[in-house]
């Protein structure tokens, strides 16, 4: 009969000088899995002439047609100091207008153009891209992203 395996040790037993390794951040590999994505974002959507915050944007108002500028913000997680001038760079470049709600002209609502509305079909092999390139599943990705949401989750409680 054969022993068991000896478990491996989880991080929480291990020594605080070990917890302070490089290898033991998961901060550290997360950054380094997103710029990895952006790497391969860059190149699928250098033909479309999107850059990845530019994409997720134009992602929001394919799926949810007009929508306030703060809509999309919480959306996408971002702030209207980062959000505004993205928006402007797609309004010049014709994908998207923005205008002013007649009944609040503090709400700016975005709405795309037929030049945004068409970039959508061109748009349409990027998620496969993307997902050959992870090399992972889908499911193995459909686990990884409801694993991020509850760390994400997490991490906003937290702080």
């Amino acid at each position: 009969m054969t022993p068991p395996p000896t478990p491996v040790p989880g991080l929480s037993d291990l020594p605080d000088t070990e917890l302070l390794r490089l290898d033991h951040q998961v901060c550290f590999s997360l950054q380094a899995a997103s710029r990895a994505f952006g790497g391969v974002y860059r190149e699928a959507l250098k033909d479309l002439g999107l850059t990845y915050p530019q994409y997720l944007a134009m992602m929001v108002l394919w799926e949810h047609g007009p929508l306030p500028v703060k809509s999309i913000g919480e959306l996408l997680h971002l702030d209207s100091g980062t959000l505004s001038p993205l928006l402007k760079r797609l309004e010049s470049a014709g994908l998207v207008a923005r205008e002013r709600s007649p009944e609040d002209e503090r709400s700016v609502t975005v709405r795309l153009t037929g030049a945004g509305a068409e970039l959508r079909t061109r748009a349409l092999p990027v998620p496969r891209a993307i997902l050959r390139a992870t090399g992972l599943s889908v499911e193995e990705v459909l686990a990884l992203q409801e694993t991020l949401g509850r760390l994400t989750a997490s991490l906003g409680r937290a702080g």
